[in-house]
């Protein structure tokens, strides 16, 4: 029979699994239609041999003066408005669930981003920003001096 020490914490560690689990299982929708009404918008990031590509759903964009990207001590942040017609009043809206008005997204990028020579498309609705790597030099043991 193995011996197990006792975690006092070990329980909660569990039930903070399931929790978890069960949310972003049975209650996907509950929580990707909440990022629509908070100015979130949808991303992805991959990367490729030479890059990473983040690619962002903005649909009504209109112009590019409506969006930014900015990148500060390796955190990329996409901002901007989404405009819409106005013109509509409330009485005569029978169901509102496009997202308009100002929207804000950041995520750090990896360590070897190359942030110096970014550039971005908006094609369809999505914008997608290239982002280079570096030339990284390969990885190195540190020798340990045992004494």
């Amino acid at each position: 029979m193995t011996l197990i020490p006792y975690d006092p914490f070990r329980h909660l560690e569990t039930m903070r699994r399931d929790i978890s689990r069960f949310f972003s299982t049975d209650f996907p929708s509950l929580f990707t239609h909440m990022d629509d009404h908070i100015g979130m918008p949808r991303m992805d990031m991959h990367e490729t041999e030479n890059e990473y590509v983040v690619s962002c759903d903005l649909p009504g964009l209109e112009k590019k003066e409506d969006v930014h990207i900015d990148v500060n001590n390796n955190i990329l942040t996409i901002s901007g408005t989404i405009q819409r017609d106005q013109n509509i009043r409330e009485e005569q809206m029978h169901r509102r669930e496009r997202f308009f008005g100002r929207f804000q997204r950041s995520i750090t990028l990896p360590s070897d981003a190359a942030t110096d020579n970014i550039r971005a498309t908006y094609k369809n609705g999505v914008l997608d920003i290239h982002i280079p790597k570096t030339a990284s030099s390969p990885k190195k043991r540190v020798d340990i001096e045992f004494h």
